[in-house]
């Protein structure tokens, strides 16, 4: 009979792997999405350009061609990450072109009174983007960023392609080993399924912290 804890033990191990992957992952896509997305609204050309090209590429090509561009072509070029590095850029880039557009939207989306408020009051682009526009459209945009770091959770699958010890790839050591597939991928689906309620309940926390005062500034 087929002792399974230390099978279970081996996939919690590539649980924490999976973890950290998501939340390093996630951070980068964070900083991406409001680089890129505040890019496309610049004044400047050139950086609306630039954003434009790295949204329009990172969504439109495959996760699985960025992971391996990453992992295998870039030591070509003198940069070599380790399957961890490689792993949260490719998931970080992949998920922050989309983050962007949401972003983007949600700038958009604040009425013209509150930019014409901000112009009565003297305050300089940046003034105005930093505590007026962007503290009214960051609620708008966390239940899509929510549904980002759920995706960039459950694509984080991938990068057993290249070795890294997660969830996946030890689910898959397990069944190699036991001959089972029932226990081992029925285990990482109980555990991205906790993953991403997590997720899930953090984000809507905080979407209730970053609302607080702000209808009386709404209306």
């Amino acid at each position: 009979m087929t002792d399974w804890s230390g099978y279970i033990g081996l996939i919690l191990q590539g649980a924490l792997v999976t973890i950290e992957l998501t939340v390093l992952g996630s951070l980068l896509a964070f900083v991406m999405a409001f680089a890129a997305g505040l890019g496309r609204v610049s004044r400047f050309l050139a950086v609306r350009a630039l954003a434009t090209t790295y949204i329009e590429f990172f969504r439109g090509t495959s996760i699985f061609v960025q992971l391996f561009w990453v992992y295998f072509v870039l030591p070509f070029a003198g940069v070599t990450l380790s399957p961890l590095q490689a792993g949260v850029l490719a998931l970080g880039l992949n998920v922050g072109a989309y983050g962007a557009e949401v972003v983007r939207g949600a700038v958009k989306a604040i009425g013209r009174e509150q930019r014409e408020a901000c112009i009565a009051l003297n305050l300089s682009r940046y003034q105005s983007m930093r505590h007026v526009i962007l503290p009214q459209a960051l609620p708008l945009m966390l239940p899509t960023f929510c549904n980002n770091a759920i995706e960039l959770l459950k694509a984080t699958a991938v990068v057993s392609l290249i070795s890294l010890t997660d969830m996946t790839f030890q689910a898959q050591v397990v069944r190699a080993q036991t001959g089972s597939t029932l226990v081992p991928f029925a285990t990482i689906l109980v555990l991205y399924f906790l993953m991403a309620l997590a997720i899930s309940s953090g984000m809507r926390w905080l979407e209730r912290r970053v609302t607080r005062g702000l209808d009386g500034v709404r209306t």
